[in-house]
């Protein structure tokens, strides 16, 4: 937890609009849309103070995802401590990418580990089903050997 006397808290209070459900930030944000906090003599993200101030410590490695997809808000209540690929999907299925929300491949196989082949493309993930992956591959190899391709 961090410790920070009652003029700060007071002064990070008064930068906060509280809506029915969100905190928004109406101090600095940054070029992205994040709420900025000037403490101890530097800008910090102002939703990690305020988890920091009313949840507890971020542990190391991990990062908070902003579950009402709102990165203005501070509210504690909305931010979930995740790892940084976590976020990365979550933030991608709020993008509507069709492919955070697929749970089976064409051929009916379930996408979820460990018949699972992540990659990136472009800004976007990619989930493809390992079994027909390995299928494709397959056929190439097969075809390389035959001389079909080069």
């Amino acid at each position: 937890m961090i410790e920070i006397n009652l003029k700060t808290l007071k002064r990070f209070l008064l930068k906060i609009k509280q809506t029915d459900n969100c905190w928004n930030w109406k101090g600095t944000l940054s070029p992205k849309g994040y709420s900025q906090f000037w403490h101890n003599g530097k800008t910090i993200n102002a939703h990690r103070f305020s988890y920091e101030l009313f949840k507890g410590d971020i542990p190391k490695g991990l990062q908070l995802d902003h579950l009402c997809r709102n990165r203005a808000c501070v509210n504690p209540d909305h931010l979930e401590v995740v790892t940084s690929q976590e976020n990365t999907m979550r933030g991608l299925a709020g993008h509507n990418n069709p492919q955070s929300k697929r749970t089976h491949c064409p051929k009916g196989h379930e996408l979820k580990e460990p018949n699972l082949v992540k990659y990136k493309l472009r800004r976007f993930g990619w989930r493809n089903c390992k079994l027909c992956y390995n299928e494709i591959l397959r056929k190439c190899y097969e075809k390389r050997k035959q001389g079909l391709m080069h």
